[in-house]
């Protein structure tokens, strides 16, 4: 596996493999690899002839306020777990390669990026959309892999790569749980063990949800006021916001006509997590 710093080496390296007629397919990080990034690399690995991963940790989709300089990395873990995987190239530009002085241009998908993260995070997806572009173009993919934990982010990036005649394929996988059914995320790191333990009334919560829905609850109202009876009753939660949305959309949903989307964030101590479920439960074979 080879480490590539550069922008113009990446650009230049996956030129040439197109050339060679290479299927490249990219996958999106900001590092700290759990076994959920390990997935979109295991699955990637079946789809083309070269694999990157990039690890960027994108200053342009943190707020002023977040956690940009404590989000966790080790990049010698990092490399270590890639290359594991058959990762061809781990693609670690620094911000200064991203964003030079006097960088001025940014891209935004607008009605999808407005509300659940994006009304909680304003700007944020400003800067996933801007980043994933500039990543694009740099490692020339074919095909690019997203997990759906990021739901929203998903969709703003289909949105984005159809909007702009992009000829990549946006490959969505289903989220990675711990066994007991919490999301696999980097910032699982923060959580104290009594944080850890009540971070789990998300995943218990859209559990409910989905049997109530099974159960032949119509009722987006109904759905959500169990999810607001589940989370907030354990210690150290806070809910940031609760929401059903249609699935391609992501505008509210009122009354259940097929699938919707159940999407949440909730403060667990000092740590935002978020979390979403197909209602009712999709029965997945493999990512599409």
């Amino acid at each position: 596996m080879e480490i590539v710093s550069n922008s113009k080496e990446m650009q230049d390296l996956a030129l040439r493999w197109r050339e060679e007629g290479r299927k490249i397919v990219l996958v999106p990080t900001m590092g700290f690899f759990h076994q959920g990034h390990l997935s979109l690399m295991e699955h990637g690995r079946t789809l083309g002839d070269r694999l990157v991963v990039s690890l960027f940790v994108n200053p342009a989709q943190f707020g002023p306020t977040e956690d940009l300089q404590r989000y966790p990395r080790d990049l010698d873990r990092d490399a270590a777990l890639a290359r594991e995987k058959g990762v061809d190239v781990l693609f670690t530009p620094t911000p200064e390669q991203m964003y030079p002085e006097g960088y001025q241009t940014y891209v935004e998908v607008e009605k999808l990026s407005q509300g659940l993260c994006g009304a909680s995070r304003p700007g944020h997806f400003r800067g996933v959309a801007t980043v994933v572009l500039k990543l694009f173009n740099l490692v020339q993919p074919h095909a690019a892999i997203f997990g759906e934990k990021d739901y929203q982010q998903l969709m703003v990036i289909r949105r984005l790569t159809a909007d702009l005649n992009l000829p990549i394929g946006i490959v969505g996988c289903p989220i990675v749980r711990e066994p007991d059914g919490l999301a696999m995320s980097s910032r699982n790191t923060y959580l104290s063990p009594e944080e850890r333990a009540a971070a789990l009334s998300l995943s218990y919560a859209l559990k409910g949800a989905q049997k109530l829905a099974a159960a032949g609850e119509k009722s987006g109202e109904k759905i959500l006021e169990l999810v607001r009876k589940i989370i907030p009753r354990v210690p150290h939660t806070r809910i940031d916001y609760l929401a059903l949305v249609h699935p391609e959309t992501l505008e509210e949903v009122e009354t259940l006509q097929g699938e919707a989307r159940l999407a949440l964030a909730v403060w667990v101590g000092d740590t935002r997590l978020i979390d979403n479920a197909s209602i009712p439960e999709a029965r997945y074979t493999c990512c599409v």
